[in-house]
């Protein structure tokens, strides 16, 4: 079995399909496969993956229901460890890395690396990934799936969400690092880069509406609200010194019978209302 599975997917976008298959072809290490997940492309993909068709493990050309449906195919075609989604447009950083990273694979069932965002300016910028990765950071930010290499056995048990069209990834990672912590690690070394003309970037919208539906079925009724206002909070710029003070005694006494002022103020209120 091979250590690691890179999967590529594309649909209508031959010139972005050409640039990450030729970042793959020019790897020094040869301890992956490769395949193509094409969803039926009508723009000359198909004819670029049959000229390469030595190059690559597995390939399929044919209608799919979504981003997701073709990455889920790709897992249940994969046989690595390992799997890296490196989509179309998106390519390795140079043609070293998955030698540099295959040594880090060591059994965590998600091990990124960091991730270089390409704008249509051509102006990139490295993102470096948190060691650490808790609530607060996926009520913010994901993983960058180009820098991801995740245990296949995961994405068997459960595949990406197909009900949604940009954040599963998201929401892959939120559930099993939150909610079932399975182990990762960070490797501090830039493995991709990602092209931000893709379609989580063009739907902004869309993407902020699929992840507050996400965190609802996480956090139902009121956990949401709440969940909500910590982070609203957790944005003052005197959060930080709030929570310095609120350690301390002194503080704790003054603001106990302010609160408990309060809590009677409102009371009040709400009787009169009535």
């Amino acid at each position: 079995m091979k250590r690691l599975s890179v999967i590529t997917i594309n649909y209508n976008n031959v010139s972005g399909l050409e640039l990450t298959m030729q970042s793959v072809f020019d790897q020094t290490c040869i301890d992956f496969e490769y395949l193509v997940i094409d969803g039926g492309s009508s723009d000359g993909s198909k004819e670029l993956i049959q000229a390469n068709a030595s190059k690559i493990d597995f390939w399929c050309s044919e209608g799919d229901n979504g981003v997701y449906n073709a990455m889920n195919k790709g897992v249940s075609h994969a046989t690595g460890e390992y799997v890296l989604f490196l989509n179309s447009g998106d390519y390795l950083c140079d043609s070293s890395v998955l030698a540099e990273m295959l040594p880090n694979l060591t059994g965590e069932g998600i091990v990124y690396g960091d991730l270089m965002f390409m704008p249509e300016s051509g102006e990139g910028s490295v993102f470096v990934y948190p060691e650490v990765l808790d609530i607060d950071y996926f009520m913010e930010r994901s993983l960058g799936h180009p820098a991801s290499f995740i245990k296949r056995e995961l994405l068997m048990v459960n595949p990406y969400s197909e009900g949604y069209r940009i954040v599963s990834d998201w929401e892959f990672f939120f559930r099993k690092i939150v909610f079932e912590l399975v182990t990762y690690k960070h490797v501090g070394l830039v493995v991709s880069v990602f092209d931000m003309g893709g379609i989580s970037n063009l739907q902004a919208d869309l993407c902020a509406r699929e992840r507050e539906q996400v965190l609802r079925s996480f956090f139902p009724g009121m956990l949401y609200e709440y969940l909500q206002t910590c982070v609203e909070l957790r944005k003052n710029p005197l959060y930080d010194e709030y929570c310095r003070l609120g350690r301390t005694r002194r503080l704790k006494k003054r603001l106990k019978p302010l609160l408990r002022c309060l809590l009677r103020l409102d009371s009040l209120f709400k009787r009169k209302r009535k």
